[in-house]
């Protein structure tokens, strides 16, 4: 097996590179209001204060992958970075914001620590490339349509530009209609080819096109799934928490209530503890 490069997120942030921290990425899936999302940006810095974990604050501008054309998509991508710029001087927090265009990389790495590349994008060069020249961080969502070791690709288009601070994040497989699937063995194809890999909880629970213009979900398995992937091998946790997620704009059948996020958290550090507590086997 290939050493798991260790790739820095932002200062004092790692995925990867073998060591026994699980960082984690978690916020609400777009920015509904700037109450809404400074509130919660600090919650999730007092919850990870209190865990002791490294945390990026998430939160999107931009849906622009919406169901349907009614959908809510965000505030755009001027407001959206304003309100993400607070979050990092009240907070502290590193964040991290989709782009969807090359056009948005160059203003959004200048206030986001990370720039995330959708998973329907992620075959898109133009957009990995001028996400990569930024120098910031680059997560690739790995696209429900890929095998993981075809995640090595869009890796490999941000390494040719120069920048090798790259993660994969492994949100299912779509498995016939209305439906994903986690294939656990991802974690160890990916760790082959040296890249670290986050595993995003919430996205995993999706039932994509059965919400009627909404994509549905079932948040009942985020805890065996997010159990399961640390088990594995995961390097980090991707997770969207809102305060109110019955009543959320976006992926209102998937984000977790903080209480529940927090105590998945717990959960999943001691799983976490009790690998690397663990004897290696001959």
């Amino acid at each position: 097996m290939e050493r798991v490069e260790a790739v820095e997120l932002a200062p004092g942030v790692v995925v990867g590179g073998g060591g026994g921290s699980l960082p984690v990425i978690a916020g609400p899936c777009v920015i509904e209001s700037e109450d809404l999302v400074v509130e919660m940006a600090h919650t999730l810095a007092s919850m990870a204060e209190r865990l002791g974990v490294a945390l990026v604050f998430k939160s999107s501008f931009d849906k622009a992958n919406r169901s349907s054309i009614e959908s809510y998509r965000g505030p755009g991508l001027e407001e959206g970075l304003r309100v993400l710029g607070i979050v990092k001087a009240e907070t502290g927090l590193p964040v991290l914001t989709d782009v969807h265009e090359p056009d948005q990389c160059g203003p959004a790495a200048e206030v986001c620590d990370v720039l995330q590349i959708p998973a329907f994008l992620c075959r898109q060069t133009d957009l990995v490339v001028a996400a990569a020249r930024t120098g910031r961080a680059v997560n690739v969502k790995k696209g429900q349509f890929l095998a993981p070791e075809d995640a090595r690709w869009a890796v490999e288009k941000a390494a040719a530009v120069g920048n090798h601070r790259v993660f994969v994040t492994e949100r299912g497989v779509s498995f016939g209609y209305h439906n994903l699937i986690v294939d656990m063995r991802a974690f160890t194809m990916l760790h082959e080819l040296g890249i670290p890999v986050v595993f995003d909880v919430t996205h995993s629970l999706q039932l994509p096109g059965t919400g009627k213009g909404v994509t549905g979900g079932d948040r009942r398995f985020a805890e065996p799934l997010a159990r399961a992937a640390v088990a594995a091998g995961a390097d980090g946790l991707f997770l969207e928490v809102h305060p109110d997620p019955e009543h959320a704009l976006s992926d209102a059948a998937t984000q977790l209530p903080f209480a529940r996020a927090e105590a998945l958290l717990i959960s999943a550090l001691e799983i976490r503890r009790a690998l690397g507590a663990a004897v290696p086997l001959a």
